[in-house]
């Protein structure tokens, strides 16, 4: 089932009284229950193609569709980030302030859910990760690799049916990455949910069942992630 499709998407910024055009023509259909890895160089698009999936940004041509539903048309887009999207990003983006179990119940206000329940659910995310005995604990006081799950248990707050990952590893070492990496996945085949992840190691895009290659804001490879080294 298409469950999100693109259509001559295009974006532009304005800049110095110039025209930057950093998608250019893109089409796309993603199914449900995909593992999609987006690779590309710096510059790509990929992250900007990333933020259109997740309503973080739009379109300056084209349309773009989620369950057959104009995401152009939508009356609420936060509310459509808030109980669809998952995001996952590099930095983190925890708020320093409040504990573990604090930051992964901050989606969840957006359903109105009592105290009790969101920390309930909260703290059986931060397990379901392997955080539960560092619950209360402030970000500055885990890892690198502690506080990524955190953040992946805050973007499975709501339940959403898309994962969108950003270079989920790229602050880690080798190792917290490895497992980041194995946590994502297996979250992905455990709950059947579709999964969007930028990277730019093939390695790790050799995970996907499918890879998309990007170069100056356009999809050159679209397929096997073993073929991307030829495309």
């Amino acid at each position: 089932m298409a469950l999100i499709e693109l259509n001559g998407i295009g974006r532009s910024y304005w800049v110095g009284g110039g025209e930057l055009k950093v998608l250019k023509d893109v089409t796309l259909t993603i199914h449900e229950g995909e593992f999609v890895a987006i690779v590309g160089p710096s510059g790509s698009g990929k992250t900007t193609l990333l933020q259109m999936l997740g309503a973080l940004d739009w379109p300056t041509a084209g349309t773009l569709k989620y369950r057959g539903k104009s995401l152009l048309d939508l009356d609420d887009a936060a509310a459509y980030r808030a109980h669809e999207i998952g995001f996952i990003f590099q930095a983190f983006h925890l708020l320093p302030t409040f504990t573990a179990i604090e930051n992964v119940q901050i989606p969840m206000f957006e359903n109105h859910q009592s105290r009790v329940a969101r920390k309930t659910r909260a703290f059986e995310l931060l397990k379901s990760v392997g955080l539960e005995q560092r619950v209360n604990h402030f970000p500055a006081k885990l890892s690198g690799g502690e506080r990524q799950r955190v953040a992946i248990a805050r973007s499975l707050a709501n339940s959403p049916s898309v994962l969108l990952a950003d270079e989920p590893t790229g602050n880690l070492d080798s190792e917290s990455a490895r497992h980041i990496l194995d946590l994502i996945t297996s979250l992905h085949f455990d709950r059947r949910m579709t999964l969007v992840l930028i990277t730019h190691d093939l390695s790790v895009a050799s995970r996907a069942s499918r890879a998309i290659q990007m170069k100056d804001g356009q999809v050159v490879f679209d397929g096997d992630p073993a073929k991307l080294s030829n495309a």
